[in-house]
């Protein structure tokens, strides 16, 4: 399916008559934006996706942000740990659609139930969430997914909607100029970008990455249904503590089941055709994810852009 830029170049053009020729050098901005758009289709899903951002400038974010987080958290000293991570994420990594991208895949050594993927392949689990993994399996669940964000280019897709939402917001300000309820308005339109536009659009992203993350723990020979427990389990432990769907960048956990049990035969029908499957792989031990008390946890870091988080 291709971008429509002719439609969205005729938008922008309508959108200059209406609001006047006060706006027009700022809605011209946008069709030039627009034009220059690169339209990409991410991978298994097959979805259109418009960015601006060039993927050098991605890679090279996602790397210093990595560095930076990295300097902050202490990587796991346990060879086997690291060792597993390593081999699921390189299995992982080699079915996807930038196999020769600089992966690294590191474990960080904390109670916390979590992992991320940066632009440019820079990844890392923490120790916390391989309990709720139990296996290599659903180690491969969180990882595939995680990965998905990199090769979906969720990253850039996020900072090219922000920047055209700014641009907008921008160009309200300005038609609004002498509105005495400028303030007020201007408000609810950020209101309404948030939970109508940005919020869903997170959620769609989500969504997308389950999909995808699944196809690649099936093409890399881990048994996809195990995603569909480590999910469920993660859920679990979180019980009732859940922030009301609309509101957050995630899908509910009742949402997430639902729809990989739908991604779920076609997943296992790649898994059965590998020619070599590992099922769940090897088992994690407490004492493997036994976390060593020492010094204080430096604060956490602000999260950069694009890093992933579970919920």
């Amino acid at each position: 399916m291709g971008c429509r830029r002719e439609k969205s170049l005729q938008i922008s053009g309508q959108g200059t008559y209406n609001f006047g020729m006060k706006i027009k050098t700022t809605l011209s901005a946008f069709a030039l934006i627009l034009t220059l758009t690169a339209c990409v289709s991410t991978p298994v899903s097959d979805k259109d996706a418009f960015i601006v951002i060039p993927f050098s400038q991605e890679v090279a974010m996602g790397e210093q942000a990595y560095k930076d987080l990295l300097a902050k958290e202490k990587v796991s000293g346990n060879p086997r740990l690291t060792e597993v991570a390593e081999r699921v994420g390189r299995r992982l990594a080699a079915t996807t659609t930038m196999p020769k991208l600089n992966w690294e895949f590191n474990v960080i050594e904390s109670n916390q139930k979590n992992a991320f993927a940066l632009p440019g392949g820079k990844t890392a689990v923490y120790t916390g969430i391989l309990a709720v993994c139990e296996n290599e399996a659903g180690l491969a669940a969180v990882l595939g997914h995680e990965i998905a964000h990199v090769t979906a280019r969720h990253s850039g897709q996020r900072i090219s909607q922000q920047f055209l939402l700014m641009g907008a917001m921008t160009a309200a300000s300005i038609s609004l100029n002498n509105n005495k309820q400028r303030d007020f308005l201007l408000g609810a339109l950020g209101l309404g970008a948030m939970y109508g536009i940005t919020l869903p659009f997170s959620r769609s992203n989500e969504a997308e990455a389950d999909q995808i993350g699944l196809v690649y723990m099936a093409q890399a020979g881990y048994d996809p249904r195990e995603a569909v427990r480590f999910w469920g389990r993660f859920s679990e432990l979180k019980g009732d503590k859940q922030t009301p769907e609309f509101l957050s960048t995630h899908p509910a956990d009742a949402t997430r089941l639902d729809r990989l049990q739908k991604y779920l035969p076609a997943a296992i029908r790649i898994y059965e055709s590998q020619p070599q499957k590992f099922g769940l792989g090897a088992t994690f031990s407490p004492a493997d994810l036994a976390v060593k008390e020492a010094a204080p946890a430096p604060a956490p870091a602000k999260p950069a852009q694009g890093v992933e988080t579970l919920r």
